[in-house]
């Protein structure tokens, strides 16, 4: 989760020249050139010219060449530089949250209960290879210490572990707002996939426990004995 780039690509709009233009390009069915932006807005066109390169650099906006004339070959005059929604998503949540996790495990459980799986069956299967999805893609970690390796993959999942005498706290549920609606099942669903990251890992003597604290997740990972 790189919240860096994110809260600089969100920052970017604090701007109120940026804002409004960014604004504009994404309201307009085709991309938009420079000229046009100016004109539409009022904005003097260096600024127009500093403000959409900003944007894209920040990874707003995306660019394209094209002659807007539709003529090809010689004497067509040279492509326009036209801007455009990124197709790169935005999002900060501080504490972090994660609702697209859980709403890909829910979808996915469903799916299979409709194939016939039984649904509590399904729920537990898909949170707990959900979580051996990200177990196993997970890089440069510290292999030979399995705790540690589970607080790093937890961390970029948006858990903020802390490793203390052999178990893994979680100070944050990704899925906060969920769990405390719907406490039985969410709760059940982050014990399945932080077991699912475990085993991922390979972590074979790491076990996921439902341990509810104030003010934490409801799950820590403990090392077996």
């Amino acid at each position: 989760m790189d919240l860096g780039a994110r809260a600089a690509g969100i920052g970017a709009l604090a701007d109120d020249t940026r804002r409004a233009l960014y604004e504009y390009v994404v309201a307009q069915p085709e991309p938009v050139g420079r000229e046009q932006a100016a004109a539409a807005l009022g904005i003097a066109q260096h600024n127009v010219n500093f403000h959409l390169d900003r944007l894209v650099s920040e990874g707003l906006l995306e660019v394209e060449f094209r002659r807007l004339s539709g003529k090809s070959g010689p004497g067509a005059g040279r492509p326009s530089k036209l801007y455009r929604r990124a197709a790169r998503e935005f999002a900060v949540s501080l504490p972090p949250r994660r609702y697209d996790l859980v709403g890909d495990i829910l979808a996915a459980a469903v799916t299979r209960a409709d194939e016939g799986v039984p649904l509590q069956q399904a729920l537990h299967e898909t949170a707990r290879e959900e979580g051996r999805v990200v177990g196993a893609a997970a890089v440069d970690v510290v292999a030979d210490e399995p705790l540690t390796a589970m607080a790093q993959v937890l961390g970029s999942q948006g858990y903020e572990p802390h490793v203390y005498a052999g178990v893994v706290v979680l100070s944050n549920c990704p899925f906060d707002t969920l769990a405390q609606k719907h406490t039985t099942l969410v709760c059940a669903l982050n014990r399945d996939f932080v077991q699912g990251v475990a085993e991922g890992l390979g972590c074979e003597h790491v076990a996921a426990c439902l341990e509810p604290e104030p003010d934490q997740c409801c799950v820590k990972a403990r090392a077996e004995e």
